[in-house]
């Protein structure tokens, strides 16, 4: 028997035999009742906790009392924007609007407001007036406190505020979201919840803020880059949840928003518990008729692996998130839903993914994380791998080697990023020959950044020579495996650090390495991340060191340019690029040349035959 949706409209609480619901959960995202959607995995938690949830799942923002359609819950309305930031999910970093929305029906966009979460909640106040509200998700996670939002170039007050919500249940809120509704539940008021882990809280009463680290003034941080790259690095340092305390900021000496340490992280059996929930693990068959919900058909016929990174890249929210300490699942669980998913009319025999933010990390980085926790002054693998770190790649082996031992998979893909230097680290190549030799197909995907060292270092990424020895020990293992297969890299433009020489250097580098990448993304300021924070402020929040940032859009653009040097449309941007930099020698015929001194019509590369005969040759590397 499939299992059942959670109501969607009155007639489902009346087939179900409820007269009102516990919670309404509203979510930005279409409803799909899959764990990698936050809004499946909250309500099927609460609902093994005996509380009943319906979904109101992209409301008419036009019209406030769609969010009404399932009545004034007991207990609380929850509200997420979905599984990513809402600006994120609407614009491209040059601000245009997105033409497609994977989360929606149909990939149709404008199914959602901008700053949903804060819509949304407006819409509930209007219609239910003071009915708890807890919000959560990426959007209202990593606006907790006052933050930089690139869409609007201006530092924002917490989310909590701009919502008028009562709590933010912040990174990944199995355990916070139980507390707050068994707390609701025993008829504590929701102003009186300031004690969970994983919750952020408002009040006026600074009397009621104990033990608690003070941050700048949200005015400071609004007037002052410095002092703002100073707030941030407090909080930075506080997103561990055995050493993190509580910190607060103050709103014009009168409202004060409080946030808890982190949740603690999940066991192996309390993953397994949350991942082993009656998922229907499809989208609602509401949709069927426009065509399902793109987002699904990837992640399908995936699996969840583990959670958290203590990769630490500065361009990632993860550490503001889901943190530094790897929780994973047992075997059992993951190998009892590929089986399950075996049994799916539609599965053809591809598991398409096994893995989480990074795919071959599957336990916490050394034996005191759980207990005291991630070091605050010091990253796992950067500069160089901790000599306290645990290299070993022999549990996920073992998995992917029980997977590809089931009854009906043909191939099980590993499509997660993996951390190259996590790789170089371990002096057994068994698990690069397995990936090479069973777990990608034809092309593996990975994210060296950039190769100038000076903006590696600024993203927290190793050096260039980490990639390179990478590239070789990738070439030999399809050697050894009888394979040709390519390491396609992925390369960001204008991240702050980056001048134009240093785009200069890293098109040199593509040019040497005979691969012209068919993506590059520039440098997109998201909230809650090191990087953003540099973008911004122009400092290093980690060291309050001076960073070159690249705003101009037309430096941007040269930046972009020069990744795809040999692209025709490219070439004006390309050439003033050389001649702002001085590099006027790489304009011409030789074999070292990025592009020739006038366009060349009819042909798809700027530099004509010693170009080709090097991306033949890098093609041939697997470059």
């Amino acid at each position: 028997m499939k299992n059942k949706f959670l109501p969607v409209s009155q007639k489902d609480m009346q087939a179900a035999g409820i007269r009102q619901l516990d919670f309404v959960y509203v979510s930005g995202d279409a409803y799909v009742d899959h764990p990698s959607f936050g809004s499946a995995i909250i309500s099927r938690v609460l609902q093994s906790r005996g509380y009943t949830v319906g979904m109101i799942c992209q409301p008419d923002f036009h019209d406030a009392e769609s969010i009404a359609a399932l009545g004034r819950p007991r207990l609380a309305f929850l509200v997420s924007s979905g599984n990513m930031d809402s600006m994120v999910n609407h614009y491209t970093v040059a601000k245009h609007r997105r033409k497609t929305d994977a989360f929606s029906p149909g990939g149709a966009m404008g199914r959602r407001p901008d700053r949903a979460v804060t819509v949304y909640c407006n819409m509930i106040r209007k219609v239910y007036g003071k009915v708890p509200v807890v919000i959560g998700g990426m959007e209202a996670s990593l606006r907790r406190l006052g933050h930089y939002d690139y869409w609007s170039d201006r530092v924002r007050r917490s989310v909590l505020l701009e919502s008028g919500a009562d709590l933010i249940s912040y990174g990944m809120g199995e355990r916070s979201i139980v507390e707050i509704a068994d707390a609701l539940d025993a008829g504590i008021a929701v102003r009186d919840i300031t004690y969970v882990r994983g919750t952020v809280w408002k009040t006026r009463e600074e009397e009621l803020v104990r033990d608690a680290v003070r941050l700048p003034d949200f005015e400071e941080i609004q007037a002052n880059r410095r002092i703002y790259a100073e707030s941030f690095r407090i909080q930075y340092r506080n997103t561990d949840p055995f050493q993190a305390s509580v910190l607060y900021e103050t709103y014009g000496g009168k409202t004060f928003v409080v946030q808890n340490p982190p949740a603690l992280p999940l066991s192996t059996m309390e993953m397994d518990d949350v991942y082993d929930l009656p998922y229907a693990r499809r989208w609602h068959p509401m949709y069927d008729s426009e065509g399902g919900i793109p987002a699904l058909s990837e992640i399908r016929f995936s699996l969840t692996s583990n959670r958290g990174c203590f990769g630490g890249c500065s361009f990632c929210a993860l550490t503001f998130h889901e943190g530094r300490i790897v929780q994973a699942r047992s075997h059992e669980s993951i190998l009892k839903e590929a089986e399950d998913m075996t049994h799916d009319p539609e599965f053809k025999g591809y598991i398409h993914d096994v893995g989480g933010p990074t795919a071959q990390l599957r336990a916490p980085a050394c034996g005191k994380q759980l207990t005291k926790g991630a070091c605050p002054d010091r990253q796992c693998l950067f500069p160089d791998p901790c000599p306290h770190l645990r290299v070993d790649h022999s549990d996920y082996l073992k998995l992917l080697r029980e997977l590809r031992a089931l009854p009906h998979v043909k191939k099980v893909f590993v499509r997660s990023g993996i951390r190259y230097d996590y790789l170089m680290a371990d002096p057994d190549r068994t698990f690069l020959d397995e990936l090479c030799r069973y777990h990608i197909s034809g092309q593996l995907r990975v994210a060296p950044e950039h190769v100038s060292d000076r903006v590696l270092k600024l993203m927290g990424k190793p050096g260039k020579d980490v990639y390179e020895s990478f590239l070789a020990a990738f070439d030999e293992a399809n050697r050894r495996c009888g394979k040709e297969q390519y390491a396609v890299p992925y390369f960001i433009s204008s991240h702050p650090g980056s001048r134009l020489k240093d785009a200069v250097f890293l098109a040199e580098y593509i040019r040497n390495s005979g691969h012209m990448p068919e993506q590059v993304q520039d440098f997109y300021p998201t909230p809650g991340t090191v990087s953003t924070c540099m973008y911004y402020t122009g400092i290093n929040p980690l060291t309050m060191e001076d960073v070159y940032v690249a705003r101009n859009p037309h430096e941007k653009a040269m930046q972009r340019a020069l990744i795809q040097y040999a692209r025709p449309e490219n070439y004006n941007l390309v050439r003033e690029a050389l001649h702002r930099t001085g590099r006027e020698d790489l304009i011409g015929f030789g074999k070292e040349c990025l592009i020739p001194p006038r366009p060349i019509r009819g042909k798809k590369g700027g530099s004509g035959g010693p170009q080709k005969k090097r991306r033949a040759e890098g093609r041939r590397r697997g470059r």
